[in-house]
C-alpha cells in the first residue's frame, strides 16, 4: 500500500517575533497558529512541531499495537498512549511513550512483548532518529 498525505505551513515575520499557521489536507488543522512562543514557552494558544510529533507518534503506535494484538488473538478494550517529546539543544532527543492498556486475557509479559514490537515497527518510530522510550501498564 502506498499513499501520500499533505500538510502546509505558512510563516510570517522574523523567527522570534513571527507567527505561522499549519493546515492539513484533511482539514483537521486549518490555519492552526504556531510561533516561537507556542514552541519554546507556555501560555500562548497554538501548537508546535514537537506536540504534533507526539500526537503522530502516539496515534501511530496505538494503531500498530492494535493490529499486532489482533494478530496474536487479542482485542484491546482501550489503549491509552501518551508521548512526551524532549527538545534539547536544537534536537528532538527523546520520545517517551507511556502506554496503559486494558486487554482481556493477556498476561503482562505478552503485552510487554507485543508493545515492544509495535514500538519497533511503528512507521513513526522508524522515522524518528531520537531515542524512543516505552513504558507499559496493563490494567
Amino acid at each position: 500500500m502506498k499513499f501520500t498525505r499533505k500538510a502546509n505551513a505558512q510563516w510570517n515575520g522574523a523567527g522570534k517575533d513571527g507567527k505561522g499557521y499549519l493546515t492539513t489536507a484533511s482539514g483537521v488543522l486549518s490555519k492552526t497558529p504556531y510561533s516561537f512562543h507556542t514552541r519554546f514557552e507556555d501560555g500562548e494558544k497554538g501548537t508546535n512541531p514537537e506536540e504534533l510529533i507526539g500526537a503522530a507518534h502516539s496515534g501511530c503506535f496505538a494503531m500498530q499495537l492494535s493490529f499486532l494484538l489482533n494478530e496474536a488473538g487479542f482485542t484491546a478494550t482501550t489503549l491509552d498512549v501518551a508521548a512526551v517529546v524532549t527538545f534539547e539543544d536544537g534536537n528532538v532527543t527523546k520520545v517517551a511513550l507511556t502506554l496503559e492498556g486494558d486487554v482481556p486475557n493477556i498476561d503482562a509479559a505478552q503485552f510487554q512483548e507485543i508493545a515492544t514490537k509495535a514500538k519497533e515497527v511503528c512507521p513513526i518510530s522508524k522515522l524518528l532518529k531520537a531515542e524512543i522510550e516505552l513504558n507499559v501498564t496493563l490494567k
